[in-house]
């Protein structure tokens, strides 16, 4: 994770900045996917300012607080992120386990086709099979879940037509849907 920090009309002592990065790098143990933070300090009206803003993997979370003393207005701004990252790891959690199920691909026999005629093609051979179960969401949850999975493609059952679907990453950026005829 990247911590930047932004001052406005007050200085940070060098061991404030170390406070502060020591208790920003806790909220990892939270969830690991937390992309970069920035901390923005500023001094209104006779108070310390501190406005966190983290990047969890593409979700925007901010938390913003004051008091006279800096510490205890980070550590409350604190609170407010590390609240914002538990219910929104929380919610991605309970969202899988409550919409997995099982799928079966029952494939129609005269749909497969004939043995291939000896080429001079390569073979393609298949070195790797995994089973997983398929989950119901929406092709927006499905982007989320790719993101926080790393994964370039997902494979989802759409919550809205009950069709099995992907969503995969585009190299022009964006994501694409491929849906079934």
């Amino acid at each position: 994770m990247e911590v930047r920090f932004v001052t406005r009309n007050v200085e940070l002592p060098g061991d404030i900045k170390d406070y502060m990065e020591k208790k920003l790098f806790k909220i990892e143990k939270f969830f690991d996917r937390i992309l970069d933070t920035q901390v923005a300090l500023n001094y209104k009206r006779g108070m310390n300012v501190v406005e966190i803003t983290s990047n969890v993997n593409g979700v925007v979370m901010r938390g913003e607080d004051y008091a006279p003393d800096l510490r205890k207005a980070f550590d409350k701004a604190l609170k407010n992120i590390e609240r914002q990252v538990k219910k929104h790891k929380s919610y991605l959690t309970d969202k899988a386990r409550m919409k997995v199920q099982d799928i079966s691909f029952d494939i129609d026999p005269e749909l497969i086709p004939a043995p291939a005629i000896e080429r001079d093609e390569p073979v393609r051979e298949i070195v790797k099979r995994k089973k997983f179960s398929v989950d119901v969401m929406t092709p927006i949850e499905a982007t989320m879940q790719m993101d926080l999975l790393g994964h370039s493609f997902f494979l989802f059952k759409n919550d809205e037509t009950g069709a099995i679907n992907v969503v995969y990453r585009r190299e022009e950026g964006g994501y694409g849907l491929l849906e079934p005829k």
